[in-house]
């Protein structure tokens, strides 16, 4: 075994084949360099498909019949609908009445379509101050009502209310809507209904607290937001990588999580001489018939090797000491030729 360090290289140590396709014939293998291929399926380098048993729900059906080794081919991360937000932000206790300042952040529909959220706050008193959530209106579909119907655009105000402070800047009270105050605070909750894109209607949680301490302060220092956490995902493809245990080889793919994938199979011939070669290390099975699964053949299959490749199995030894016989060889010849040749100039010369 030659190690590679390569994730998708494999090799068989004792009896085995890997079974391939191309074009829907079979072939046999022993050459497991494979590769990922452009749909996600586990190649050969001349381009066949490696077959193997299929897994449903994780679990390889040994008795089913061989298929493609499918390595989360097409496989997407489900979107996640943002359900709380939660931002680290100081207003600034000496702007004056009338001062605003407003921060963004990115929200996620059920669809996985992003939005932008923003936040305004408005100082309307002495350690007093409004909040506004929005979302543009181009976002939403328009309200339809009245006879004939009448569409109107929604505003995209998804919450409103205020925010009290306490004479060291700790938020001690908020309001939602027109609700009474709540003390000590408590998060807010905000809902978007009717997004233009036709995801599902919404509910998030706006964490003005990290557990029980507030995370929006009042303190005579620049409006500023230090950080910005939310829990949704848009969809996108999963980043596929390859391991390869030791047999009876069965793969994983990994995103993020990891699950079983297909498990390759390696049929056992009579005996290789039976085998064909074709080319490109490839053989078939025309000489005595069909390889026999490991499961109906007597004798172990080999063993999987992981980031490995059979190297030659030809002794090196016994071919370098035939190299060098060959070469001797070659050399007594060349002198036999030349001394033949020099014999019959020296017998022209001879004669003249």
């Amino acid at each position: 075994m030659s190690a590679t360090g390569v994730d998708t290289d494999v090799a068989i140590n004792g009896n085995g084949f890997f079974v391939v396709e191309e074009n829907g014939v079979q072939s046999y293998t022993r050459a497991g360099n494979f590769e990922i291929g452009t749909n996600n399926l586990l190649e050969t380098a001349g381009g066949q498909t490696v077959m193997g048993y299929p897994a449903t729900n994780g679990v390889v059906n040994t008795s089913a019949g061989l298929s493609t080794l499918e390595l989360g081919a097409g496989t997407s991360s489900p979107a996640t609908a943002t359900a709380n937000l939660q931002m680290t932000t100081n207003l600034n206790a000496t702007g004056g009445v009338g001062s605003t300042y407003s921060t963004t952040a990115t929200i996620y529909d059920s669809l996985g379509a992003p939005h932008q959220l923003t936040v305004t706050y408005t100082n309307t008193g002495v350690n007093t101050w409004s909040y506004q959530l929005s979302i543009p209106s181009a976002d939403l579909s328009p309200t339809v009502s009245g006879t004939p119907p009448v569409s109107t655009p929604q505003t995209g105000i998804l919450q409103t209310g205020t925010l009290t402070f306490d004479g060291n800047g700790n938020l001690i009270s908020d309001t939602q809507g027109t609700g009474a105050a709540a003390t000590p605070p408590t998060d807010i909750t905000a809902s978007i209904s009717g997004f233009a894109d036709g995801a599902s209607n919404q509910t998030f949680n706006w964490n003005v607290l990290n557990g029980t301490t507030p995370v929006i302060t009042q303190l005579a220092a620049a409006n500023s937001t230090a950080s910005i956490e939310q829990d949704g995902t848009a969809s996108a493809p999963c980043r596929v990588s390859v391991s390869v245990p030791m047999a009876p080889l069965p793969g994983r793919s990994a995103m993020e999580r990891r699950r079983p994938w297909d498990r390759s199979r390696s049929p056992v011939s009579p005996t290789s001489k039976a085998c064909r070669a074709t080319g490109q290390h490839l053989f078939d099975d025309s000489r005595l018939g069909p390889a026999h699964d490991r499961g109906a053949d007597q004798r172990r299959p080999g063993q999987h090797y992981r980031r490995s490749l059979e190297a030659s199995n030809v002794d090196i030894a016994t071919e370098f000491s035939n190299l060098i016989v060959a070469q001797r060889s070659y050399e007594a010849n060349a002198r036999v030729i030349t001394t033949f040749d020099q014999i019959e100039q020296d017998t022209i010369a001879l004669k003249q």
